[in-house]
């Protein structure tokens, strides 16, 4: 066996001593806190990591301390300063004695701890999302989508054990004017480190039947500033700026103005802020219609009015268009009724002319004046006869003089002329 060798206790203590020898005094160190927890004794229990800029890998880690009667001083004065709980996931720059312990190993035990840097740090990271957001230019989407005229399907998300959740269901009952809404929870997680998965969840869900809804109520009533770091989220902030509904926020904080808010279509300071802005939308939109509707009978009532009097001096017209039509008419006619009379008398003269001339030819050829020249009439049976071949010996024959008539009997027929 080495004459040489030392315990483990042994050892641990040198580091102790060395450790204390060459690091004496308090140092400030920035970190991220992780892991925070406090037991019954008021001590509070932790780990500070530093993380990889580019990759977010942890580079480094220790446990941290804060003794129950340090903490007790420092925890509300860095609430009072940042707005937020002392939690994990915080940048902080705290003052910290270097220890190493024989059992526990090596540790941070913090003295006393900065909050302006806090603050600045959740400043700096509030800008860093707002500006990778505009850079994607997707800042200002939900902004720029228009709130339906009747928004009164809302999708809700919030705690269903929410007071806030409770009363702005019940403001929206409520409205003195009536107005009915309807409204669908979709629940989720409003504060913890599980509350931005929830609430993006929650998104997906509503996503899925959008049709179904005019707008979305994000709602959170109460509660401590510190419980408000998933607001800030990238993640977050990211989903709702392009979210194809508009979103109105009520986080239930007025002097704190989350990333959400800035990318929400409206922000309202509370769950029954949130309600109030629907309803008077829906006021808004009442009185347009209403506007709408006294300018619509308006202009009806001018519109015939004035179609009223067009139709009085058009009538007007045409009784005095049809009195000259008429008049014009019966001038056409008793035009035309001379025109035909006259027309007829002319064509019916004309036929008494033709019908004279008529009579003076068959006159003229009449038997009677051909005899009264010198003819006669050889006549059988009272028919003229005007071929010798029409006789026979023995016929009775009429022969008619100009003077009188002449009866014979045909004693004979020349042959010959036959």
């Amino acid at each position: 066996m080495p004459e040489n060798w030392l315990s483990l206790s042994e050892l641990n203590t040198q580091v102790r001593n060395a450790v204390r020898n060459a690091l004496p005094g308090a140092y400030w160190i920035r970190a991220e806190s992780s892991d925070v927890r406090r037991n019954p004794n008021g001590n509070c229990y932790l780990e500070f990591v530093e993380k990889d800029t580019a990759t977010q890998n942890i580079v480094a880690k220790v446990r941290g301390i804060i003794w129950g009667n340090t903490f007790r001083v420092i925890a509300p004065y860095f609430e009072a300063e940042t707005g937020q709980a002392f939690s994990s996931g915080l940048n902080v720059l705290v003052r910290v004695n270097v220890d190493f312990h024989e059992v526990y190993g090596y540790s941070l035990t913090v003295v006393d701890i900065d909050p302006s840097f806090t603050v600045g740090e959740l400043v700096r990271n509030r800008r860093l999302v707002l500006k990778k957001l505009e850079e994607e230019g997707v800042l200002s989407l939900n902004k720029e989508l228009e709130m339906p005229e009747l928004a009164n399907r809302i999708a809700v998300i919030s705690s269903p054990t929410a007071a806030g959740f409770e009363d702005f269901c019940r403001q929206l009952e409520g409205n003195p004017a009536k107005f009915v809404f309807y409204t669908k929870l979709f629940p989720a997680v409003m504060q913890g480190d599980r509350s931005e998965a929830s609430i993006i969840a929650a998104l997906e869900r509503i996503y899925e039947c959008r049709q179904l809804f005019d707008a979305v109520a994000i709602i959170r009533g109460g509660g401590a500033s510190s419980e408000l770091n998933c607001f800030d989220s990238y993640p977050l902030a990211t989903n709702c700026a392009q979210f194809p509904l508009p979103i109105v926020s009520g986080i239930g904080h007025e002097r704190d103005v989350t990333v959400l808010d800035l990318v929400a279509h409206t922000r309202a300071k509370t769950p029954t802020a949130v309600a109030e802005f629907f309803i008077e939308h829906s006021h808004e939109t009442a009185t347009c219609l209403l506007d709408l509707q006294e300018r619509l009978l308006g202009e009806a009532e001018s519109r015939l009015q004035a179609e009223k009097s067009k139709l009085v001096l058009l009538s007007k017209d045409t009784v005095h268009h049809s009195e000259k039509q008429v008049h014009n008419g019966l001038s056409q006619i008793e035009w035309t009724q001379k025109r035909i009379s006259h027309a007829f008398t002319m064509r019916l003269e004309k036929e008494r002319s033709f019908v004279r001339e008529r009579e003076n030819s068959l006159r003229l050829v009449s038997p009677e004046n051909i005899i009264k020249r010198g003819y006669s009439l050889t006549l059988k049976n009272g028919r003229i006869v005007k071929s010798a071949r029409e006789l026979a010996r023995g016929d009775k024959i009429e022969t008619r003089l100009s003077e009188g008539k002449i009866v014979s009997e045909v004693r004979d027929v020349d042959e010959e002329r036959r």
